[in-house]
């Protein structure tokens, strides 16, 4: 049995609790991935894992060498990483989480050339608007559009996205144009309904930050709907400049309360907690920085 794999295999099942999760990530059969577990147990002579037919949970011994495990396999990762980068050869696999809109019109084509040039790289490339986790899914790197990544996420900050007030013409010539934000109480809005989203829409008023809370009949969570919608005359939406660019482009919605400011978001790419990350990884990150200026992100200053 090679000891290393079996420790992987080990460390992914106890970060999903699932045999059959790990299976279907590694493509494998089920029946693998328990064999292995169970070879590992047999060796060591402890129970690592104590199964019932509705969890799996790690015995005292098993969260012990989980953590040992975790400690060896970094080791490891981290010794392989100073050889690729002698070689300043990036090879390996990434699997990649992107925002759906910002994804396909600002990333992809960043991706595609990093694909030419870095030949030895695979790329799993999963574009949605879901908050994934990076753990539990084997994700190795996401990019994320937030207004702040989590207290406990591996962040870096790659750029900021400018945010727009919008409407279309006829909306405003049937239902009047807003001169403060305190007025959108009265409008129709169009909001995001993503888990984690905010309840109110914040200005900068008189210096200072404030929330106000808009009515929303109509919400989605894709910017791209909710900009079409506006477009179609039904309500006000606020939304990123890499979504309001075309739709301001041809006319199809203007920019309102222009005088008061809406808080930019970061641009992030998150990195899963519990591992060293990769040379393949670290090489990616710096080529998506250097290039998404010349596809029209704007770089942390």
């Amino acid at each position: 049995m090679d000891r290393l794999s079996a420790m992987h295999v080990f460390v992914r099942v106890a970060e999903l609790s699932s045999f059959s999760a790990v299976a279907q990530q590694m493509g494998v059969a089920r029946s693998v991935i328990t064999r292995q577990v169970a070879a590992l147990e047999q060796h060591l002579g402890v129970k690592l894992m104590a199964r019932s037919t509705r969890r799996l949970t790690l015995t005292s011994a098993g969260a012990a060498y989980l953590e040992k495990c975790r400690v060896i396999l970094n080791l490891v990762e981290s010794a392989e990483t100073g050889i690729a980068e002698q070689r300043l050869a990036a090879r390996g696999h990434v699997r990649i989480s992107l925002p759906l809109s910002f994804g396909l019109k600002r990333m992809l084509p960043i991706l595609l050339d990093f694909a030419r040039q870095y030949p030895e790289v695979s790329l799993d490339m999963d574009y949605t608007d879901r908050r994934v986790n990076l753990i539990e899914e084997g994700v190795d790197l996401a990019i994320r559009i937030t207004g702040q990544p989590g207290p406990t996420e591996v962040a870096r900050r790659m750029g900021s996205i400018p945010m727009y007030t919008l409407a279309s013409p006829d909306y405003l010539a049937r239902f009047g144009t807003p001169l403060h934000p305190a007025e959108l109480a009265q409008h129709e809005c169009l909001a995001y309904n993503n888990p984690g989203a905010a309840s109110g829409w914040m200005y900068r008023v008189d210096g200072q930050w404030k929330s106000f809370t808009v009515p929303s009949r109509i919400s989605a969570g894709n910017g791209e709907a909710l900009t079409e919608a506006a477009a179609s005359g039904f309500g006000i939406t606020v939304q990123p400049d890499f979504v309001a660019e075309p739709y301001l482009a041809s006319g199809r919605v203007t920019k309102l309360l222009e005088d008061y400011a809406l808080p930019e978001l970061g641009l992030y790419a998150i990195l899963p907690g519990n591992r060293q990350v990769p040379h393949r990884v670290r090489v990616l990150i710096d080529f998506m920085a250097m290039q998404l200026p010349k596809v029209g992100a704007h770089a942390v200053s």
